[in-house]
C-alpha cells in the first residue's frame, strides 16, 4: 500500500510502512512547498495593481522668487526657486507669459518679466507651466512699478486713454490728440517751458500754448529743441522705441495732423509693427500701419525719438 502527497511541481511517491516513515514524507512534502514557491511554480500568480513606478517625474511647486518687485516695462531677470522646475516649460506673470525661461535645474529657474498688461502697476499672480499642461498658480506674486521715466509715461497713458484726465487737464474735444500726448509727457518728468505749457485757471478752465495742443506746433517745438527729440521717418523704424512720439500728415501737406505715443512694437528692423496710445479716436494700441493704408490710405507717417 502506498500514501500520495499532493504533488508541488514534482511528484514524490515513497512506500508508506512506518509512523517514521510517515513522519518523514510528511516533513519533506512541506520542504517542497517552500521549495516550489521560491521556484516560483507553486501556487496562482499574484493578482492585484503594480505599485506605481518611482521614476515619474515630481510635479513642480515654487517656495520663491530672488526678485518681487520690477520695471512695468518688464525686463526685471527673477531666479525662480522651487523643486521639480526642470519639467516648467513657460512662466506667466498675469496675464503674459515671460519673455525667457531657463531651468538651471530641478531647483532653480531664471526668467525675464514680460510687460506689464497695459503697464499697469501693482500686484500680479507668477503662474508656472509643465509641458502642455495648464498654467498653476504657484502660490507667489510680483509687484509691478514705475521705475523708469517711460514706465511712468506708459502707466499714465494706459490709465487715461479712455477716462480723460478732464479735472487736471480739461480735454480740447475732438482734436485732443495734443493735449493728452503733453500729458504724458508730464508724467515722464518734462518741465513746462514757456513755448509749450498749460493752466488750470481757477475759474475750472484751460489755457494751453500752441505747441501743447497743435500737432504742427509741437513738430516745430521738437524742431527747435533737438536736446529733447530726434526726428525720424517711417524707414527708420528699427530705432523707434516703446513712449517714442508719432505724428501723422493725412494728406501730405507738410503739416502735421494727428499725433500719438508709441505703445507697443512688434517684430524687428524695417518690419516692425508699431501700435500707439492718442486721443480723438481714443485708441490704446491703434496700429501705425492701419492709420496710413486702411483709415487714411496714402498718408505719411513720422516719429520723434525722444532723448530726454
Amino acid at each position: 500500500m502506498f500514501a500520495q502527497p499532493a504533488a508541488h511541481c514534482l511528484e514524490f511517491f515513497v512506500p508508506l510502512r512506518t509512523a517514521a516513515h510517515t513522519r518523514h514524507l510528511t516533513a519533506l512534502a512541506a520542504m517542497l512547498v517552500v521549495a516550489g514557491t521560491v521556484a516560483g511554480c507553486s501556487g496562482p500568480p499574484a493578482t492585484g495593481d503594480a505599485p506605481a513606478s518611482s521614476d515619474a517625474p515630481a510635479a513642480p511647486a515654487v517656495t520663491g522668487l530672488s526678485v518681487a518687485t520690477g520695471s512695468v516695462s518688464g525686463g526685471t531677470e527673477v531666479t525662480i526657486t522651487g523643486t521639480g522646475l526642470d519639467t516648467v516649460s513657460g512662466v506667466t506673470f498675469g496675464a503674459n507669459p515671460a519673455s525667457t525661461v531657463t531651468a538651471v535645474s530641478a531647483k532653480e529657474l531664471h526668467v525675464t518679466t514680460p510687460v506689464a498688461a497695459n503697464f499697469a502697476v501693482g500686484p500680479v499672480d507668477v503662474a508656472i507651466v509643465a509641458g502642455d499642461a495648464a498654467a498653476v498658480p504657484s502660490g507667489s506674486t510680483f509687484e509691478y512699478t514705475d521705475v523708469t521715466p517711460v514706465d511712468a509715461q506708459m502707466t499714465y497713458l494706459l490709465t487715461h486713454w479712455q477716462n480723460r484726465n478732464v479735472d487736471e487737464y480739461g480735454s480740447y474735444g475732438d482734436n485732443d490728440c495734443v493735449n493728452f500726448t503733453s500729458q504724458s509727457l508730464i508724467a515722464r518728468g518734462w518741465e513746462q517751458t514757456a513755448d509749450w505749457n498749460h493752466t488750470a485757471n481757477s475759474d475750472g478752465t484751460h489755457s494751453y500754448s500752441s505747441a501743447w495742443i497743435s500737432s504742427t506746433s509741437m513738430k516745430k517745438y521738437f524742431t527747435a529743441h533737438p536736446e529733447l527729440a530726434v526726428a525720424l521717418t517711417d524707414d527708420q523704424r528699427d530705432q523707434v522705441v516703446i513712449g517714442d512720439i508719432v505724428q501723422f500728415d493725412w494728406d501730405n501737406s507738410g503739416d502735421r495732423d494727428h499725433t500719438g505715443v508709441v505703445s507697443r512694437i512688434e517684430g524687428t528692423g524695417a518690419d516692425r509693427v508699431i501700435s500707439f496710445a492718442g486721443h480723438s479716436l481714443d485708441s490704446d494700441y491703434r496700429s501705425v500701419d492701419t492709420a496710413i493704408t486702411t483709415d487714411h490710405p496714402g498718408a505719411t507717417a513720422y516719429y520723434w525719438h525722444l532723448v530726454a
